[in-house]
């Protein structure tokens, strides 16, 4: 079967019994058109299920503009992912701008790719969670007019906007918390060494340790859990391997959700304690709760298309790194105290 043809205005025209030009005054919207006429080409239209070529259209548009901004996630279908994109949809909607976008999945090369393909669109601006660790390549678009403002994470050699969680800063809550409930052994469980927000959640980690006196134990950190199921894996081998930690700290939403699965699997959740970073859906409703360390994926992308946009509109003031707080949220897997207490009551 071949594939149907997309009428086109000329098509339109042809249907209405106009002349081209008046069919492109109608679509586009100009008010000197008379109405009969206006009545005539819409009806065509309407019979011939003609749709408006908007990237052509915008190459005759006197700004230039897509009326479309690109967006690049670590994956859409992790719930940190798909805050940001909702949060940053609804900014776009307001200014009648559409959004498109795509999944990375920590891969350089398709993140350049997906950037490319997304410029290839003339999309007006671009919100990236990179994966890269070189963002020179997108000098060139930038200096062309297009909007970029990176987020989780910051650029690397280049001079963009950024929106960032306090990721060392949290970690380091999140580890006090434990401390703070009598635990001396607590495992580092992190996303992939390479990130640097795992980067970061690492040394805020350290960080709680070194204040609290404790001497980090090598046999307790373990990196490069990029998924649920290499999580799990890590923790059953902590939790049932000789000396166990007896708190866990977890870097990661799917790495928090690989562990709750192993403490489970291993009847240890009602005794080990465990810190996540990332809040995550049903994280409350679990037996026990679960202690996050919450980042706010919906406050990040909004301000992250709000800065797109005001660049957008023309605003030249000099780029920041803009930086969200975290806050612990308290639940019953942070507060369950070390084994040898549990012993003594």
């Amino acid at each position: 079967m071949s594939q149907p043809i997309r009428p086109t205005m000329r098509d339109v025209a042809a249907l209405a019994g106009v002349s081209l030009k008046t069919v492109s005054r109608v679509i586009n919207g100009t008010p000197t058109v008379a109405p009969g006429l206006v009545s005539q080409v819409r009806l065509a239209a309407a019979q011939l299920n003609y749709r408006p070529n908007l990237t052509a259209s915008s190459l005759r548009r006197r700004d230039r503009r897509s009326l479309m901004i690109g967006l690049i996630l670590e994956d859409i279908a992790n719930p940190y992912s798909s805050a940001i994109y909702r949060s940053a949809e609804d900014v776009a909607r307001a200014h009648d701008v559409g959004v498109l976008a795509g999944s990375i999945d920590e891969d350089a090369e398709r993140e350049r790719q997906l950037a490319g393909a997304l410029f290839l669109r003339r999309v007006d601006g671009l919100i990236i969670v990179p994966a890269a660790q070189d963002h020179s390549y997108l000098l060139n678009e930038m200096k062309m007019g297009t909007a970029v403002v990176f987020v989780d994470r910051p650029p690397r050699y280049l001079a963009a906007d950024s929106v960032v969680s306090d990721n060392r800063a949290g970690a380091a809550n999140g580890v006090r918390h434990l401390i703070g409930h009598g635990h001396r052994r607590i495992a580092y469980l992190g996303d992939l060494a390479s990130i640097a927000t795992a980067q970061e959640r690492f040394a805020g980690y350290l960080d709680a340790l070194r204040e609290a006196g404790l001497t980090l134990d090598h046999h307790l950190v373990r990196h490069d859990l990029h998924t649920a199921d290499t999580a799990a894996s890590a923790v059953t081998e902590l939790v049932t391997g000789p000396n166990p930690p007896s708190a866990l700290f977890s870097e990661q939403n799917l790495v928090t959700i690989g562990t709750v699965r192993a403490l489970r699997g291993a009847a240890l959740q009602h005794r080990t304690a465990l810190v996540g970073f990332d809040d995550f859906p049903l994280a409350d409703l679990l037996e026990p709760g679960v202690t996050v360390v919450a980042q706010d994926p919906t406050a990040i992308g909004k301000l992250a298309a709000e800065i797109v946009f005001r660049r957008i509109d023309g605003d030249v003031s000099p780029v920041q790194e803009h930086v969200v707080p975290t806050h612990l949220i308290k639940r019953a897997s942070g507060t369950i105290p070390p084994s040898d207490v549990l012993a003594s009551d």
